[in-house]
């Protein structure tokens, strides 16, 4: 019996840590999705991974940042810049905005540095260069960016998260199966020990009867 309880109590234990690693798992996916997928698409904002050391110790390499959409007139002294190293062209650049210059003809650029370097970058940015400013950072997040990109990001997350989902389901429903397998077991239990001691008592009276005659 003892045996048989210490056995029920150790699988209920283990039953109860894959349910607590299945739901923190779930939890990560979901933040995942949340940071890489949802936002940037609701906002239109686009997640980058930060590959060099310009920026420390702010944002060091593996960093994911959320760049959005900003209009060049909004952009502010101090403002980490994401623009274009040539216009039109993918590649960009992300650097703090460290002075904003207006010339007489009424344009406008930016002179932007890196954080860890030691002087301005060496062109100036126009305007149509200006992909977006920071909006929130994740350390370390800006791996996960780069393995999980381009057309894969909008399949492998959700995937993700309906796997472990069903994993989190199955896991919940065995745990509700068990439990009242086990109930069923203790009842039938009872039952035994109760119609073991009526047969007892039973016993007991004839014997008693027989003695007396």
């Amino acid at each position: 019996m003892t045996a048989r309880r210490a056995s029920s109590a150790e699988r209920g234990l283990l039953h109860s840590i894959g349910v607590g690693l299945s739901a923190g798992l779930l939890l990560v996916v979901v933040a995942l999705a949340v940071l890489l997928v949802i936002v940037p698409k609701a906002t239109g904002s686009t997640p980058l991974t930060v590959l060099t050391s310009s920026m420390e110790p702010s944002l060091p390499p593996g960093t994911l940042l959320v760049v959005r959409p900003t209009a060049t007139e909004d952009v502010r002294v101090g403002d980490v810049m994401t623009y274009q190293i040539e216009s039109g062209r993918p590649e960009v650049i992300s650097h703090r905005v460290i002075e904003i210059v207006s010339a007489s003809d009424g344009t406008t650029s930016f002179v932007t540095k890196g954080d860890n370097n030691s002087a301005a970058d060496e062109k100036a940015v126009l305007p149509v260069q200006v992909r977006g400013t920071l909006w929130y950072s994740v350390p370390w997040l800006g791996f996960v960016n780069q393995a999980v990109n381009g057309q894969a990001r909008a399949w492998i997350v959700p995937l993700l998260a309906v796997a472990l989902f069903g994993y989190a389901g199955y896991m919940i429903t065995s745990g509700l199966v068990a439990h009242r397998a086990e109930r069923r077991r203790g009842r039938g239990r009872g039952r035994g020990r109760r119609s073991a001691g009526r047969s007892e008592g039973r016993s007991a009276g004839s014997s008693e009867g027989r003695s007396g005659s």
